[in-house]
């Protein structure tokens, strides 16, 4: 494969980039999936994605569907970066026979690549989730206030303005979280995180390897870009759908702040039980079609940046000697 003379720098460099460029264009998209799961039976604030981005930008500006983007970020880039370039590492590691990797092995380059990415992934998600939802708990507080006194009043004086909620910064929720649970506070919902990314990644970098494989105009030549996108677009959707039941259960998990009458959840296992109870199967694809639509021109737009080699290039400007 070309790409095993890449440096790791380089490969870095790409995945930051990528992520970076990535975050920006569908952050909103992800703040309305992550409202949608976490919104129970009889407490239901948006209908759906549009719904969510409307009153979101009623209610907070159009800089509230950006809340929690500063955490993605910055940690957007680790995270890509460690997620691409485990991922060739395995996968040079698994060929050194000079063998085709084959299915399993390409299996086992994605989960290794997924299981390294949560060590950055998991204290991301967590603090991102508490601003992304923060929200929603506002806005179903202030409509309860709201009811209540009305239905004091009798309807007969329009209700005084409900106080404003205060939100706290990233900032903030790490510090609280470090000084009140330690170093596991923010590491909450880390199994979750393990069974959503791993088969992630499973799914996803031997899809888009054979997906963008098929479309090579010769043996060890790359395929042209936007070959390249579209595979990444494919095999990220379809990777995201199919592990969405688990990223409904993580985001409930790592969600502290509950609305009125919100189950609270022990564990995965407890949380999969009361969400299979009380909402049913549907609710596990709770915010799928928000996700596809995340993942897709993500990760398309991180191979085309990956394959492109950037990195490379900036690299080598930097390098280039004076005259």
């Amino acid at each position: 494969m070309a790409d095993k003379q890449i440096s790791l720098p380089a490969k870095l460099i790409n995945g930051g980039i990528a992520g970076l460029i990535g975050v920006t264009c569908v952050f909103p998209i992800d703040l309305a999936k992550t409202r949608l799961q976490n919104q129970q039976n009889g407490q239901r604030m948006y209908t759906s994605m549009s719904d969510c981005l409307v009153k979101t930008i009623r209610s907070e500006g159009y800089f509230g569907m950006y809340r929690g983007a500063a955490v993605n970020l910055t940690l957007v880039t680790p995270e890509k970066a460690i997620k691409l370039a485990a991922n060739d590492f395995f996968r040079y590691q698994l060929s050194k026979d000079g063998q085709k990797l084959t299915l399993l092995k390409e299996m086992l380059a994605g989960c290794g690549a997924g299981t390294c990415q949560v060590i950055v992934t998991t204290p991301m998600e967590m603090l991102k989730i508490q601003l992304q939802d923060a929200g929603r708990i506002a806005a179903q507080k202030k409509i309860l206030a709201t009811q209540a006194q009305l239905s004091t009043q009798g309807g007969a004086q329009p209700p005084a303005e409900a106080p404003a909620v205060a939100r706290p910064t990233a900032t903030q929720l790490a510090r609280d979280l470090l000084q009140s649970r330690g170093l596991a506070g923010l590491y909450k919902g880390l199994g979750a995180t393990l069974l959503r990314d791993v088969p992630f990644s499973i799914v996803y970098f031997p899809l888009f390897a054979n997906l963008n494989q098929m479309g090579q105009p010769a043996s060890g030549e790359k395929s042209p870009f936007y070959v390249s996108f579209l595979a990444g677009c494919v095999a990220g959707s379809a990777a995201a759908v199919a592990v969405n039941p688990c990223d409904v259960v993580k985001t409930r998990l790592q969600s502290l702040q509950r609305g009125v009458n919100e189950d609270t959840y022990s564990g995965f296992l407890d949380c999969a039980r009361k969400i299979l109870r009380h909402e049913g199967p549907s609710a596990f694809l709770k915010g799928a079609y928000c996700r596809a639509l995340v993942i897709a021109p993500l990760f398309g737009i991180a191979q085309v940046v990956y394959f492109l080699g950037i990195g490379e290039t900036l690299l080598g400007l930097l390098q280039r000697p004076q005259p």
